[in-house]
């Protein structure tokens, strides 16, 4: 397989599900519908769950049905130590070092918190492009738009020729449908798809370009 450049996810693929960053994220999401929409806890969770079945993400039921401002609401959300949760990630960090493709982060999240996390793991150098929430606007992945929008910001033209690895099946299964080549990211026993190539931590994915996965350009 020839790929030219390789799009990665970000919360829970680059760093593991269960270090507490999402915890700490829905969190902050409740905190917010609470203080800033009179929703209370247990339905500011009961809401996120719809939210994110309905319309993708929280973020974009919140717009469509309440009119918030995008912006409060990520740096809001996004208010949370990184540094504490995630660390430098050695093999990672060698690996995107070893590799000529393009890379390129494709996140529901903001380009301030990617580039926090891309910081703290010490590898935001390697990453050529960063789309994100706002690019997408007003939609987000797992919709075809928002993989349009992210295939115009990269300058793809054939997504065959470009590797997605996400944590998320739902976005696995459109960007296959697109055309691209996919990795899956997931340490859950319960999910799984046998239609989707599936590795349990980021990591692995050293192994399959061992094993000639994809060839270089």
């Amino acid at each position: 397989m020839n790929i030219s450049t390789i799009i990665f996810d970000l919360d829970d693929t680059l760093y593991p599900a269960s270090n507490g960053v999402w915890t700490l994220l829905r969190d902050r999401i409740t905190q917010f519908m609470v203080e800033n929409l009179g929703y209370t806890k247990s339905a500011a969770l009961i809401m996120q769950l719809e939210y994110f079945n309905k319309y993708g993400t929280t973020l974009r039921g919140l717009q469509l049905e309440h009119h918030i401002d995008p912006l409060i609401y990520l740096h809001f959300v996004h208010d949370v130590p990184i540094q504490k949760l995630i660390k430098p990630n050695l093999l990672l960090n060698r690996f995107l070092s070893s590799i000529p493709q393009k890379k390129a982060i494709f996140t529901n999240a903001d380009h301030w918190h990617a580039n926090r996390v891309l910081d703290a793991l010490d590898i935001r150098m390697f990453f050529d492009e960063i789309v994100d929430i706002l690019d997408m606007l007003p939609f987000c992945k797992p919709m075809t738009e928002a993989f349009e929008i992210a295939f115009l910001k990269l300058d793809i033209h054939n997504p065959s020729t470009c590797l997605f690895v996400d944590d998320s099946l739902r976005n696995i299964k459109v960007a296959k449908s697109l055309g691209l080549q996919t990795v899956w990211v997931s340490d859950n026993e319960n999910e799984f798809d046998h239609s989707n190539f599936k590795i349990n931590k980021i990591e692995e994915i050293i192994d399959l370009f061992s094993n000639e996965f994809v060839e270089e350009k």
